[in-house]
């Protein structure tokens, strides 16, 4: 028996008609299987290009694409265009698997709170006046993270000579603390009855609330202008890494 005789033939097909078209269907499936390593494996989508220059030649690309199209439909991944590229990607109905959520915590040194709440009770607060509370020098390199963590900005300048710069607290710091206003910061019965304060404070203690609006400049208060801005680039922390200033030592 002849091995043509071992193919069946097709309802309307000769033998090796039927034989052409198996071989056909072979080489089709297994350039899908090509098309589908090539895909997966690549970090960027994949052009047509790509693909017809990787598989062989005498393939009908636009039918590859659409077996796997059709394959991966229902799947977890699909196969997805982006102009003239294809990748996979999570199904769009299953995005939600992706998402994670996470809390980044900023965790700031006993320095920079203090500073924090020096500006939030006495805005607007020059960095000599922060000193004069504290009783320590402030460095530059503090108020640089509190203005990273988006809970401080400079405000204006101090209409006194010298001209200082003046902090204050932004709203992304009324948010993070869940406080309507800036008015509404914690009391000095609030603080010690959250043990925030020793019960044996000095008689005349006391702690100031602010009676301003953290957007509006005071009466001593000059706005930041486009120079001084450029004069501000200039600060302590590059004098000191240049060598021209000597560094703060913090307490």
């Amino acid at each position: 028996m002849s091995e043509n005789a071992n193919v069946m033939s097709l309802p309307g097909m000769e033998p090796d008609e039927a034989q052409r078209e198996g071989m056909a269907r072979l080489a089709l499936r297994e350039a899908v299987r090509m098309a589908e390593a090539l895909i997966f494996a690549s970090a960027e989508p994949v052009t047509e290009r790509a693909l017809r220059e990787r598989l062989p030649s005498n393939i009908d690309i636009s039918a590859v694409l659409k077996i796997l199209l059709t394959d991966y439909q229902r799947r977890g991944i699909n196969l997805v265009r982006t102009g003239d590229a294809w990748a996979f990607r999570t199904a769009p109905d299953l995005a939600f698997l992706m998402n994670r959520e996470a809390v980044q915590q900023k965790k700031l040194s006993r320095a920079a709170l203090e500073v924090l709440a020096i500006i939030a009770y006495h805005q607007p607060v020059t960095r000599a006046e922060m000193e004069d509370i504290r009783g320590v020098e402030t460095s530059k390199g503090t108020l640089d993270v509190l203005m990273e963590t988006g809970w401080v900005k400079m405000r204006g300048r101090r209409r006194v000579p010298g001209r200082p710069v003046t902090y204050g607290t932004t709203e992304s710091f009324l948010d993070h603390f869940g406080l309507p206003d800036i008015r509404d910061l914690p009391g000095m019965e609030e603080l010690r009855g959250a043990g925030l304060l020793s019960a044996r404070m000095p008689p005349h203690f006391s702690v100031p609330i602010p009676s301003i609006d953290h957007d509006e400049l005071t009466g001593d208060e000059e706005p930041l202008t486009e120079i001084d801005l450029e004069e501000l680039a200039l600060t302590d922390l590059d004098l000191e890494e240049l060598g021209l200033l000597t560094p703060r030592v913090e307490e």
